[in-house]
């Protein structure tokens, strides 16, 4: 029996809806735990500040790849034009950030769908 037929049976009937109901519970249990010690946590602790920067770190490292490293039908766009729409967003949302979130998000995806209906 390979692995894949191992995992397809594990996961037929009830042992989806186990794994299900299990992931449930363990995500509702860390944000009851969450807003429990909410009060007690203070923002501008050294601690916070640290877990903010390293939660920053992680999102670009993962932006950089994504655009760097592409899997699927985004590697099949060049990596100039990957880095000129997302210079291009980031233009955008540079040049008012309190009210451009949505315009560069926008102009990414309409720049990437449009280099892939020309193509």
């Amino acid at each position: 029996m390979s692995a894949m037929d191992t995992m397809a049976n594990a996961l037929s009937g009830w042992g989806l809806w186990i794994a299900l109901v299990g992931a449930c519970l363990g995500t509702y249990f860390c944000r009851a735990i969450g807003v429990l010690l909410s009060n007690s946590i203070n923002q501008d602790s050294e601690l916070f500040r640290w877990i903010a920067a390293v939660t920053y770190a992680m999102v670009a490292a993962l932006t950089v790849r994504l655009i760097v490293m592409p899997l699927g039908l985004m590697a099949t766009v060049p990596l100039w034009i990957r880095i000129l729409i997302c210079a291009l967003s980031i233009g955008v949302m540079v040049s008012k950030p309190s009210k451009r979130l949505v315009p560069a998000l926008l102009t990414g995806t309409l720049l990437m769908v449009g280099y892939g209906v020309i193509r």
